[in-house]
């Protein structure tokens, strides 16, 4: 009985030591193609550089718009004045009635702001700003109206909202005309709609270019080791372990051109940033570029591998399948 329950532990634990065996070598397996796959390109440095480099620059354009619409999204954001409306009150109203007006409007969650400008307070703005001076003076009566200013919320402050808000204002008894600067809005928000579109049309043509660059470069490494490839075929080597190098291949080129575009996204911005600086003091405004984050850089990478591993698995899934012993 004794003799039974060893044998049937010593079973057990070499059954599982084969187990524990078989993970190990899947795992070393794995790292030995992976680092071989590299150490192909390090003995081929100018052809790996030339295709490293055009991964790399194909993801630095669609990189560098993406990062600077945003950031002029951010800008456009803080440009509260471009969605601002105007109320001009009818002249014969009351200051009570006003600041009903005031109040009333500060209850829609449409609003985000209001801002009451008594028609004094707007003449001696006008003196201050027109040049003229004390011939304001010379004036018999005040001949601006009393003026509310209207800032929507960010969900009402596009072109569409904003004029059906500034139609439901110009229904108030109070409001004699309302103004709004639909044509500026609509210039503003299409130029940054087009740009948009057109990071993400150059984006998709420049993937699609470099799965087909990375693709055609595996391609002419699977023909290369042609040979070889048939000897493993013919001694019993599963696909897997054929199409393994070739996917690690396209890893490295998906790794390294990320880091590559990455890096040239950052010599591109800091080049630009001197001439956005003055930009933004033409309009007295402190500006930041925002973008290259760790989350950026994740992203970057993230695409860039997959891009590569893509590419490489077109190739292998379609030429690797055309060799076979003879």
């Amino acid at each position: 009985m004794s003799i039974l329950f060893k044998g049937r532990s010593q079973g057990a634990s070499s059954r599982k030591i084969g187990f524990v065996q078989s993970i190990v070598m899947f795992f070393v397996s794995h790292v030995r193609q992976a680092l071989s796959s590299l150490g192909e390109l390090w003995r081929q440095p100018a052809a790996s550089l030339m295709t490293i480099g055009v991964l790399g620059l194909s993801i630095t354009l669609p990189s560098t718009l993406y990062i600077m619409v945003k950031n002029t999204e951010k800008i456009t954001a803080g440009w509260e004045q471009a969605s601002e409306i105007s109320l001009f009150l009818k002249p014969d109203i009351s200051a009570a009635s006003s600041q009903q007006l005031v109040a009333r409007l500060n209850t829609w969650e449409e609003i985000d702001s209001v801002v009451f400008i008594p028609a004094d307070d707007a003449l001696k703005e006008f003196q201050h700003l027109s040049g003229l001076g004390d011939a304001i003076a010379y004036l018999q009566s005040n001949p601006l109206p009393d003026v509310v200013l209207v800032t929507p919320i960010d969900k009402h402050a596009t072109p569409n909202t904003a004029k059906t808000l500034l139609d439901k204002l110009k229904q108030q008894r109070e409001v004699d005309i309302g103004k709004l600067d639909i044509e500026w809005l609509e210039r503003l928000y299409a130029v940054i709609d087009i740009a948009s579109d057109l990071v993400t049309f150059i984006g998709i043509l420049l993937f699609f270019a470099v799965v087909l660059i990375i693709g055609n470069t595996i391609r002419l490494n699977i023909l290369n080791k042609h040979d070889e490839i048939v000897v493993m075929k013919l001694v019993g080597a599963t696909d897997a372990f054929i199409h393994r190098p070739f996917l690690y291949t396209g890893f490295w080129y998906g790794l390294l051109g990320g880091l590559m575009a990455w890096f040239a996204v950052i010599i591109i911005l800091w080049w630009m940033d001197s001439s956005i600086q003055t930009f933004a003091a033409m309009y007295q405004k402190d500006f930041n570029i925002t973008g290259l984050t760790g989350t950026a850089l994740l992203t970057m990478l993230g695409l860039s591998i997959t891009l590569g591993l893509l590419g490489s698995l077109i190739s292998v899934q379609r030429h690797v399948r055309q060799i076979e012993p003879k």
